[in-house]
């Protein structure tokens, strides 16, 4: 029997054992695709309503010496803010998030306000807490408006040109691409979950393939056949692939799908071309084979599905690294980093993401890396099935 023929008959049979449970099956290949897309649409919904209200209704802003400057009061209110009697105990209410943002007006302002001097208010805000952001920018806005128009005002009355005190009139011109604005939120969210899916998306039938049926003793059977180990392990990793491919293109269907039908900004730019899809497949494929290379051979060596398992708890953490790393130190894309695993994954995707174009060089270095490593990885798990141990159970 030819190593070709060997390796598809284990692929086969692997898939074969793992459709008969279907539950776990289902779970494999729909949980996450279907689970990852309604959540983050459901997010997505949430945040985006949570910051229309917060910007078209009016707001009620706790204020202290509102008494102080009443014609500031009326302008806010005309902006929509509302001035309200602060609590006796401000901070602690900012604390315990009953109030998001409040003001406190100086009891000079009056005196200073007359005299020409710089009015003293303080906007009061715990600056971590998020559901604050839009209430204190509404407020530190509209507070920076009237300081420009009355300063305007008052130049122009003493005869003085307002454009005097505006040596400089900034304007900013935005280089990003339409299709990179719409696919920001997508960039912070598809290249974990995606690395992350294929990285893992084939890992409970690389584990019961390997460590299940040595804990059922079905291993030494196999390994006695007159298939080469290598055809064995290679049909094993194979049938791996087929699977977080599958879950893989399910996760992307379903993306696809949940932008068509969702409202608004989010379903925009959650929105992916068929072209993008395909990119993001091929940039994809490597990982799988490190995935399920690497899954390959740290369960051959566990003697129990348990045991097996305990190396999810590491594992899930590789591709979320790169990202963590990137937000806390953002780097500019240069040629090395795509040969790094899962921080290459991550540039490439962000790169499909922002629609940008992907030189021969870059693909070069990025499929010889991630193709090299699991080329490496394949033959220390073959190595691994050499073992005579292997198929000792206990």
């Amino acid at each position: 029997m030819s190593m070709m023929s060997t390796m598809m008959t284990v692929m086969r049979k692997e898939l074969r054992d793992l459709s008969r449970d279907r539950r776990t099956l289902l779970l494999t290949l729909l949980f996450g695709p279907l689970l990852y897309p309604l959540l983050i649409l459901g997010m997505g919904k949430l945040a985006e309503s949570r910051v229309r209200i917060q910007i078209e209704q009016p707001l009620q802003i706790p204020t202290i010496g509102a008494e102080n400057a009443p014609n500031l009061v009326r302008f806010l209110a005309a902006q929509g803010l509302n001035t309200t009697p602060a609590p006796k105990d401000l901070a602690e209410a900012i604390r315990s998030q009953e109030i998001d943002v409040a003001l406190r007006i100086s009891p000079d302002f009056g005196k200073d306000w007359a005299d020409g001097k710089p009015a003293l208010v303080e906007v009061i805000r715990d600056s971590t807490r998020r559901a604050a952001e839009v209430p204190s920018a509404r407020l530190q806005a509209a507070l920076a408006t009237y300081n420009g128009q009355v300063g305007a005002l008052r130049l122009m009355a003493r005869g003085v040109d307002a454009q005097v005190a505006r040596p400089l009139d900034v304007a900013t011109q935005d280089m990003a691409s339409a299709e990179a604005k719409r696919g920001m939120m997508l960039s912070m969210l598809l290249p974990v979950l995606l690395t992350l899916t294929s990285f893992i998306g084939g890992a409970y039938l690389v584990m019961d393939a390997t460590a299940g049926e040595r804990e059922r003793q079905s291993l030494e059977p196999l390994l006695a056949t007159p298939g080469s180990r290598s055809a064995i392990v290679s049909g094993k990793i194979a049938a791996a692939c087929v699977v977080g491919f599958a879950s893989l293109l399910l996760t992307l269907i379903a993306f696809k799908a949940s932008a068509q039908i969702a409202p608004g900004n989010v379903g925009r730019q959650l929105n992916m071309n068929i072209g993008s899809m395909l990119q993001m497949l091929l940039v994809m494929v490597p990982m799988l084979l490190i995935g399920t290379s690497l899954l390959t051979f740290l369960s051959a060596a566990a003697k129990s599905m348990k045991e097996a398992q305990s190396h999810m708890t590491w594992l899930v953490l590789l591709p979320m690294l790169p990202g963590y790393a990137l937000m806390a130190y953002p780097v500019k894309s240069e040629l090395w980093q795509y040969a790094v695993p899962f921080l290459s994954q991550n540039q490439m995707l962000l790169k499909v993401i922002r629609h940008e174009v992907i030189s021969p060089t870059i693909w070069a270095v990025y499929l010889g890396a991630s193709l090299g490593l699991a080329a490496v990885l394949w033959f220390a798990a073959v190595r691994r099935y050499h073992n005579e141990r292997l198929a000792i159970s206990g």
